[in-house]
């Protein structure tokens, strides 16, 4: 997969490091792969990554375009923490079918497969497209952008954020939102006859409703405005349907 890159976090802070920041339980790397979040303060999305012990240092398997600016980020955060960090040439390699050695799980759904890492990289030809639509799973500069809140995205149904491991940037607000006030925006999967550019926006009686994403089998992935997602909805030429 040559659109993802493996960052190794090496040092006796490396784990404790990431706990305070991360949306995550790191301490759940010895159960598999960990998916998780990095956000800013104010709540919002920065980047998507999955984590992966390997010996005492960790793997982030994080979308290519995102691992430069990932790395300064984390970076600034490091301090005087004993953490390093570097981009290496690991390469993932995934798919569906049996798992070979050393494959882990994909923790946001079952059907994701398993993700491998090591010298080479592929994937065995799975309609991952088919897939995230069916279960509503963003992908990284798709659905997932620097406005995105992950609760809206839903992290919490996709093991992307956790509620008890304490402290992480963003963290209040986040808990906010799950505890305080009820969602009235999310990526849902909806039913599309027809097919749109991804972002189209969908209206309803001329009115903004969301957006469409990724399309596939007359499904699609469309972020809503739940309140106004009623009825017949338009995206371009593509008709939109919604059932709560």
């Amino acid at each position: 997969m040559s659109d993802r890159r493996i960052l190794r976090l090496t040092g006796s802070d490396a784990k404790s490091f990431l706990q305070d920041l991360v949306t995550s339980n790191v301490d759940r790397l010895s159960e598999g792969l960990v998916y998780a979040a990095l956000l800013t303060p104010q709540g919002k999305y920065i980047a998507d990554f999955f984590l992966a012990a390997d010996g005492d240092a960790v793997l982030l398997d994080v979308e290519a375009s995102l691992a430069e600016g990932l790395l300064k980020r984390l970076n600034m955060y490091r301090l005087r923490a004993d953490v390093q960090l570097e981009i290496t040439d690991l390469q993932v390699k995934r798919g569906t079918g049996a798992a070979p050695e050393g494959a882990l799980a994909d923790p946001r759904h079952a059907e994701m497969g398993w993700r491998l890492y090591g010298a080479e990289g592929g994937d065995d030809g799975t309609d991952w497209d088919a897939i995230r639509v069916a279960h509503c799973i963003p992908e990284t500069g798709i659905e997932l952008g620097p406005e995105t809140y992950i609760l809206e995205a839903g992290f919490e149904a996709l093991k992307g954020v956790d509620f008890r491991k304490g402290c992480y940037v963003g963290q209040e607000v986040t808990a906010r939102m799950k505890h305080k006030t009820e969602l009235r925006k999310g990526l849902r999967t909806v039913a599309v006859e027809g097919a749109a550019p991804v972002g189209t926006e969908i209206t309803a009686d001329g009115k903004p409703v969301g957006t469409l994403f990724t399309q596939s089998g007359g499904r699609g992935i469309a972020y809503l405005r739940l309140d106004r997602a009623k009825g017949e909805m338009q995206a371009g030429d593509a008709r939109v349907t919604w059932h709560a």
